[in-house]
């Protein structure tokens, strides 16, 4: 009779079953249904606006940068907003798209010493020390696996890298009182010669495939791309070594890069908070799918398989 009586049970209740699964939102529609006092402003001063020739069928492309906010790789910030500032970028290019890898802009001719364009005076030099941050504890604490710095949040498993989070809305890696930006797609990095020349902030890159996580702490992260990634994502690949161009032509127009304080009509963004409950809902969300699509929930994600929502402000 028992053998009888299960199979008959679990068909007895599967339609109730189906029938009263509760309906779980996508992660979109949480972040669509968060409070305004859940998202964070993104200052004018903090955007980059890049402007690449229109494509060839007469579309204008924009591609907008926002930069990384205090404690994180503000000494090439730095120089990065003194070159945009001197208009340093209008009229260079992309000169690199790697397949799965990177794009790449700066000088055509920077490695050629006589035609290089000249760089402002006045841009620092900034160590290696500058690729993680350093946190100081506040008073003696206990060596621990678990602990994270106070004002981290959104831990998620260890990964080969170390510990990752998510904090000051942006994904983190950190280890041994040690905190780094994450190379996720969409990152924007600092191109740079052997160690131990870090760059200078004029030659950057975004990432255009998987998480090249490999980089992490050992070249500059300064931001990501908020808008426009497929303006950059979709170029054709560069033939040369490492996706260089090798012929002019192939290489894409920069008509201006700005600060975007200096872009009239550019639109106000803000970030999804990532210290908000409306955060929370929608990590958890993306790391095990309920919604009506899904046939299993996965249980966990890469931190880079949960961007951090941004748009444009209502």
């Amino acid at each position: 009779m028992r053998k009888a009586l299960i199979p008959f049970t679990l068909l007895a209740a599967a339609p109730l079953l189906a029938q009263d699964k509760p309906a779980y939102p996508a992660p979109s529609e949480i972040a669509a249904a968060a409070p305004k006092a859940n998202w964070t402003a993104i200052a004018a001063s903090d955007l980059l606006v890049m402007d690449l020739a229109p494509a060839a069928n007469g579309k204008p492309r924009r591609v907008v940068i926002q930069l990384m906010p205090p404690p994180f790789s503000q000494g090439w910030i730095g120089n990065i907003r003194k070159l945009a500032a001197a208009h340093w970028w209008d009229g260079l290019a992309v000169t690199r798209v790697q397949d799965n890898y990177v794009a790449q802009w700066g000088d055509p001719d920077g490695e050629d010493k006589a035609r290089a364009r000249k760089l402002p005076d006045g841009l620092a030099v900034v160590p290696e020390s500058e690729f993680v941050e350093r946190l100081t504890p506040i008073k003696p604490i206990k060596r621990s696996r678990s602990r994270k710095p106070e004002h981290l949040s959104r831990r998620l498993a260890n990964d080969p890298y170390g510990h990752a989070f998510f904090g000051l809305g942006w994904p983190l890696g950190g280890k041994d009182f040690e905190m780094w930006p994450v190379h996720c797609y969409g990152m924007v990095g600092v191109g740079r010669n052997m160690s131990p020349d870090t760059g200078s902030g004029a030659e950057l890159y975004t990432v255009i495939g998987h998480a090249p996580r490999h980089l992490d702490r050992n070249i500059a992260l300064v931001g990501r791309v908020i808008e426009g990634i497929e303006h950059l994502s979709s170029l054709p690949r560069g033939t040369g070594p490492l996706g260089i161009y090798e012929s002019r032509a192939e290489q894409v127009p920069i008509q201006s890069l700005r600060l975007g304080s200096e872009v009239p009509g550019l639109p106000a963004y803000e970030y999804l908070s990532t210290e908000s409950e409306s955060f929370a809902k929608y990590a958890d969300a993306r790391a095990n799918r309920r919604d009506a699509f899904f046939i299993r929930p996965a249980g966990g994600a890469d931190i880079c398989n949960i961007p951090v929502p941004v748009r444009r402000a209502k």
